[in-house]
């Protein structure tokens, strides 16, 4: 196995089992049983992945390699056992940025190597990093990211455009990966530590319903 896939292969089984935990640990906020934590766990940290394998119709990257699945229970074993307090959980807010970064970059490299278009490679990757995570949320009933003001989605984003936008200049993938990844990283950690934000809408809201 070449360089490049060995290390991308770690990178994604490393991102499964940090989106796994982060499932766990929506699990445990609620109090949940072993069994819906390892549900949390598993769709967490497949979702994004069996999303983009769906949309570009290639096969879903974990039914032939159940340890994908394997790796999403383990990790909510450890968060059973172990527990997690605040200083375990804003360690894993960090994890999780490595491997949302991680992730855009697996999932834009994937598309690509389909055959998708650019633009749409990065909509694979963006998908890969974050679908996993709405989904948690919407099943632990806790606000979606995409209604967070905090940057996620763009750092996904932009990373996965900066490996696609140097693929297509003829850098090597290697490099492109990396720079992708650090560019992904950059500004989520930015976002985390300085609290980057978007800008919201100028406008006026929108009037609320007459009074009664």
């Amino acid at each position: 196995m070449d360089p490049l896939a060995t290390t991308l292969m770690v990178l994604d089984y490393a991102a499964v089992a940090v989106f796994g935990a982060t499932g766990a640990l929506a699990a445990a906020r609620r109090k949940h049983d072993i069994i819906t934590f390892g549900f949390f766990a598993a769709v967490t940290g497949v979702g994004g992945g069996t999303l983009r394998d769906l949309l570009i119709g290639a096969p879903v990257f974990w039914v032939p390699k159940p340890q994908y699945v394997a790796v999403c229970v383990a990790a909510a074993a450890a968060v059973w056992v172990f527990g997690w307090g605040r200083r375990g959980e804003r360690m894993l807010n960090w994890l999780d940025a490595l491997g949302m970064a991680a992730y855009c970059v697996v999932g834009a490299l994937k598309a690509l190597s389909l055959g998708v278009p650019p633009l749409s490679a990065i909509v694979m990757g963006v998908l890969t990093a974050a679908f996993g995570g709405i989904i948690r949320d919407v099943l632990a009933e806790e606000p979606s990211i995409l209604l967070k003001r905090e940057l996620y989605i763009t750092p996904a984003l932009l990373g996965a455009g900066a490996f696609v936008g140097l693929d297509a200049m003829g850098v090597a993938a290697t490099l492109a990966g990396v720079l992708g990844f650090l560019t992904a990283f950059a500004v989520r950690a930015g976002a985390m530590l300085f609290g980057w934000r978007m800008p919201g809408f100028p406008g006026r809201a929108p009037p609320g319903p007459p009074p009664s």
